[in-house]
């Protein structure tokens, strides 16, 4: 199993331990790339697809960089996990 599938799998589980940092990765995978322009300052950031035109907005989670389990269903929902 690749580093992808197993990024993938890990997600489907919604574990209490997601990452920031797994999450931009899993994106990436799936072609959005994060906006770094406008009103995606401070917290806020957003990923496009460049491909399907789709937008996924999110708060950046801090001090700790755990997503809430909230936004892995959200973003579970918009890839169609």
């Amino acid at each position: 199993m690749s580093k992808k599938e197993k990024l993938i799998s890990r997600f489907k589980t919604q574990p209490n331990d997601f990452s920031w940092d797994e999450l931009t990765l899993l994106l990436t995978y799936f072609g959005f790339a994060e906006v770094s322009k406008g009103k995606t300052a401070g917290s806020r950031r957003a990923f496009v697809n460049e491909r399907t035109r789709q937008i996924i907005r999110l708060h950046k989670p801090h001090p700790e960089k755990v997503l809430k389990q909230y936004q892995i269903k959200e973003i579970k929902e918009v890839l169609g996990l």
